[in-house]
């Protein structure tokens, strides 16, 4: 049987966040299939280097999308998407577009570390 996939997605400002939430939670994210954006995927992996990460385009130029088709084809069973509400984001209609699937096929999605804590504790 294949694991879960999980998605990993992370702003900018909120990459080392992410990078360290990896390494506090490695033993749990082993459990899953992982996919992520390219940049943020490059940090996990250097952050966890026995972690399996599926790097795919970096967000603007196509990664959230790919998630996204990744999420409507029930390939993706949870997203943790680090969001750094105070930058603006030239790529805004397509993180939208994510977090509206997520919903729609009504899957796991924490926003930021608070709620992914405790996402990441039930599995």
């Amino acid at each position: 049987m294949t694991p879960p996939c999980i998605a990993l997605i992370a702003h900018d400002e909120k990459k080392d966040d992410m990078a360290d939430f990896a390494r506090l939670h490695q033993q749990a994210l082993a459990k899953f299939r992982i996919v992520a954006t390219g940049t943020t995927g490059g940090r996990v992996q250097e952050a966890c280097p026995g972690l399996e990460v599926t790097r795919l385009k970096s967000g603007p130029l196509g990664g959230d999308q790919q998630i996204g088709a990744m999420i409507a084809t029930g390939d993706v069973d949870m997203l943790l998407f680090f969001i750094d509400p105070l930058s603006s984001m030239p790529h805004d209609v397509d993180v939208k577009a994510l977090t509206r699937l997520a919903t729609v096929y009504d899957i796991p999605m924490a926003l930021n570390r608070a709620t992914a804590e405790k996402l990441i504790d039930f599995q």
